[in-house]
């Protein structure tokens, strides 16, 4: 017999009907006043679609995005969250390749899409109720599109019980991240799995509350913290430098219990000028998409070590593994079937590992891409991440870099990240991205992209010098210098426009 998938939602509003639910500028709800716009979505998406249907929301951090959402997953059909900045021809391919028979968003900026236009709609929030479906934990809930590094976005699928597998191997670790009487700072969008998963699901998981935050501003998110006693963030590098600089953060952050951030790596010194600056410490974590979202953390480790990602979550296994497919280091919970005696592997015995790709396991793991489940675990329940990383003499992981942006200098291994560091750490320049690029002498070569801090800005050679001294001389990257770096929504360099 399948299991029921959760609603969490409708949980919540069992557990603290009349409890503060969501909190915007404009309006407040309690849990039952959101049970009730969820409802009335899902009646409004049965009326317009057949079960297994694929709907697409283009919102921000707003309510109509909370009902659309759980709406959808409550009425049995599938949400598609995309970006609402993303040009015409992006969504476009996403409402094709998703095979979208609704869209709900506001007035598009532009009527060149007749799929847009034929399928777009409002959702009504007083609209009647219908006749529920049964959903199930393996039924599938969200089709999350991810950037990838090059080609089309593909759509990572994700089941009721990979979304609720997370929130428990969250709320396994002692003291669990969250809880209901949390303030949650809801400033991740919404159509990615951070904020949507680690965040806004999170909250209904917990019956928690929730701030609504569709633009960040590090001096207006800050004076709304004050003004709510916000107890948890949620945030990536570029938000947690922001505050560090306003005046107020001490205070605004004086409630905050818990500070996580993830989604892109936050630099040692950033996470110590925070720490200075509010007194409190940040936890990392470390995911992606395909595992709804989070994997490691440092909650689950040493809280205060900078540059770790921490270890795997309770109910997580992971293993780093070389290219040639040889485990070196395991962490996690293994299989009945599987003896790790005959590995020869343990955290206790490990004084640090050669870099190895990621591999992982566990019932928070998508189903594959869109359509087909191309790309998924495999038979064992294994997927390998794509991303590298090293385990140190504590058992904690660091990152190195995606495997896909490995630069193979005369068969040596250089990897983007660590080009990217010394030059961070040079006092005028702002931000650099290094990438590939072709050449004769040594088949490729580092090619690194700089925003300069200061004005005159750096000269390419004083750079290189910098690099030189830091760097083996077959890292050293040639280096240009531009006016800004383009990011994505979440603040990652978007590296296969700069290729």
């Amino acid at each position: 017999m399948e299991e029921p998938a959760r609603d969490p939602v409708a949980a919540a509003a069992a557990r603290r009907p009349d409890g503060t639910a969501l909190i915007t500028a404009e309006t407040t709800l309690s849990w039952a006043d959101v049970d009730a716009r969820v409802s009335a979505a899902a009646a409004g998406v049965i009326g317009r679609t057949r079960p297994g249907d694929r709907v697409a929301i283009v919102l921000g951090n707003t309510l109509e995005f909370v009902a659309a959402y759980f709406g959808t997953l409550r009425a049995g059909r599938v949400a598609v969250p995309l970006n609402p900045g993303y040009r015409a021809d992006e969504l476009d391919f996403a409402f094709t390749d998703s095979g979208a028979a609704l869209i709900v968003a506001e007035q598009p900026d532009t009527s060149t899409l007749p799929l847009w236009e034929s399928r777009r709609v409002h959702l009504d929030p007083e609209a009647a109720a219908e006749s529920l479906p049964q959903v199930n934990r393996d039924d599938l809930a969200v089709l999350l599109y991810t950037s990838g590094t090059s080609g089309r976005p593909k759509g990572a699928m994700l089941t009721h019980g990979a979304l609720a597998a997370n929130h428990d191997q969250l709320d396994a670790i002692e003291p669990p991240p969250a809880g209901s009487d949390d303030v949650v700072l809801l400033a991740m969008p919404f159509f990615h799995a951070y904020g949507l998963n680690t965040g806004l699901a999170a909250v209904a998981h917990h019956a928690a509350t929730g701030v609504l935050l569709d633009r960040f501003d590090a001096a207006a998110s800050l004076e709304l913290m004050a003004s709510h006693q916000v107890t948890v963030t949620i945030g990536v590098p570029q938000m947690y430098s922001g505050w560090a600089g306003q005046p107020g953060v001490r205070s605004a952050f004086a409630p905050v219990r818990t500070a996580v951030c993830g989604a892109a790596p936050l630099r040692p010194e950033e996470a110590v000028r925070f720490s200075s600056a509010t007194g409190k410490t940040v936890l990392i974590g470390y995911g992606l998409t395909e595992t709804a979202p989070v994997l490691t953390t440092t909650a689950v480790s040493d809280r205060g070590k900078t540059g770790s990602i921490g270890r795997p979550l309770p109910g997580v296994s992971l293993r780093l593994r070389s290219a040639d497919g040889v485990v070196l280091w395991e962490d996690g919970t293994a299989s009945p079937e599987e003896d790790l005696a005959e590995l020869d592997l343990s955290v206790a015995d490990t004084a640090g590992t050669d870099p190895g790709e990621i591999v992982v396991r566990g019932p928070n793991l998508f189903r594959g891409y869109w359509p087909d489940g191309r790309d998924g675990p495999d038979a064992d329940g294994w997927w390998p991440t794509g991303d590298v990383a090293y385990a140190d003499g504590d058992g904690d992981l660091h990152l190195v870099d995606r495997l896909g942006e490995l630069i193979l200098v005369n068969g040596f291994n250089v990897y983007p990240a660590e080009i990217e560091r010394v030059l961070g750490d040079h006092p005028s320049v702002a931000e650099a991205a290094v990438v590939a690029v072709d050449d004769p002498a040594s088949g490729q070569r580092p090619h690194a992209y700089v925003v300069a801090a200061a004005d005159p800005p750096p000269s390419e050679t004083d750079l290189r010098v910098f690099c030189a001294g830091r760097l083996a001389r077959f890292k050293l990257p040639t280096i240009e210098l531009v006016g800004e770096l383009p990011h994505s929504a979440i603040g990652k360099v978007r590296k296969r426009e700069l290729r």
